[in-house]
């Protein structure tokens, strides 16, 4: 699973990118909001890898909140990337949140592609969990460096739970000291799954 990526841009447009990480292009797929964001020489985007029989389409976000809202999205029923993608592409971020945990169904329905009944269901599915999610996302990032948002971020799309997380990540943080920040994220991966399997039940 590709869980981010760092490079240089050679090609961008409103909504897919083309990302080249040590001479291999990686298209991304992104809103025009995230496109906006993409300045600059080198950039970084944290990504959603969306596998089907006959594709492997990436989705890029500038931040581990997007992503995670993204996420969130294509739990409702009848909302794929794609939808999911036009729903964020329509609404700025901070103004889809809030319309979502109001229900406010009429915002909603502003979004391009998005009908009533579509609109209802991502109120009727999302308002509750949403305002639970807002809330330990901002908690949990608040007390994390990046690194570490990055690593719970992996370990979290890989079906492990926040608390077991944090012990692992806690313990490897304090045997590797300040070489932790410096660590490529995949190593700290393989690090914390080690603590993990290795904590006593």
């Amino acid at each position: 699973m590709i869980a981010q990526l760092s490079g240089k841009l050679s090609f961008k447009s409103p909504t897919s990118s083309v990302l080249d990480c040590h001479g291999v292009g990686y298209e991304i797929f992104h809103t025009p909001f995230t496109a906006e964001k993409l300045t600059g020489e080198n950039v970084t985007v944290y990504i959603h890898s969306h596998i089907r029989e006959d594709a492997f389409q990436l989705f890029a976000f500038t931040s581990l909140q997007e992503r995670s809202l993204f996420r969130e999205l294509l739990k409702v029923n009848g909302v794929g990337p794609k939808v999911a993608l036009s729903i964020l592409s329509g609404i700025p971020y901070e103004q889809l949140l809030h319309a979502l945990s109001q229900k406010d169904t009429a915002a909603l329905q502003r979004i391009p592609g998005v009908g009533k009944k579509t609109a209802e269901r991502l109120a009727v599915e999302l308002s509750d969990r949403l305002r639970e999610w807002e809330s330990r996302a901002v908690d949990f990032s608040a007390s994390l460096g990046n690194k570490e948002s990055e690593l719970e971020s992996v370990l979290l799309n890989l079906g492990y739970q926040r608390p077991e997380i944090q012990r692992a990540v806690k313990k490897v943080r304090a045997v590797a000291q300040e070489k932790f920040d410096a660590e490529p994220l995949e190593s700290l991966v393989k690090l914390t799954l080690k603590e993990i399997t290795l904590r006593p039940v």
